[in-house]
């Protein structure tokens, strides 16, 4: 009978271990189907549509469409000519630059705003990449969770995974590191 019990208190232990490591899971799946260019993987792990949403304001630099707009009960006048408005331009290309299996994995490197720099050409003929730094867990919830993984740069890349079942779980937001914009007058050199 002890031992029944003890077989009973392991399980719940182990289930209990594996949901709460399932994001860190997720986010090692993310990275070795990246590195391998396995698409259905990918597709499996990464909610695109979200993905478009979430890096379009970060691209553009335009913060009003992460904010909801008032209702129609708040702003009747507004909500009207909101609808005559065209949505935001930049869901579209500059975002896919950064879903390609190339630039996902390096995003996973903490290579942030320059992932999208990364080719499928490039990454084929050179070695698939190995390790990378570790990430760590910035917030944990029943239902998110977020990855940070710090660059060589220092910069942060954070990844926003949403649960979809008892250990599933889909990148659905990656929060780029802030743009570096360098200081006019200071190129280095002495004198004038």
């Amino acid at each position: 009978m002890k031992i029944i019990g003890n077989l009973i208190l392991a399980a719940v232990v182990l289930l209990v271990i594996s949901f709460f490591a399932a994001p860190g899971v997720a986010f090692f799946a993310l990275r070795g189907a990246a590195d391998s260019g396995d698409v259905a993987e990918l597709d499996r792990l990464v909610d695109y549509g979200a993905m478009r949403k979430a890096l379009g304001p970060q691209l553009t630099g335009r913060v009003e469409t992460l904010t909801p707009p008032p209702s129609i009960l708040e702003d009747p006048i507004g909500a009207v000519q909101r609808q005559f408005q065209r949505g935001p331009v930049a869901e579209g290309p500059r975002a896919d630059a950064y879903l390609t299996p190339a630039a996902l994995g390096a995003m996973t490197r903490g290579e942030g705003r320059s992932a999208a720099l990364r080719s499928e050409a490039e990454s084929a003929e050179a070695e698939p990449p190995s390790g990378g730094p570790l990430p760590r867990p910035v917030y944990w919830g029943m239902d998110r969770a977020r990855m940070a993984v710090t660059g060589d740069s220092g910069d942060e890349t954070v990844f926003t995974f949403a649960r979809t079942g008892f250990f599933s779980w889909h990148l659905v937001h990656v929060s780029l590191p802030e743009e570096r914009v360098p200081i006019v007058g200071q190129s280095g050199r002495k004198g004038g």
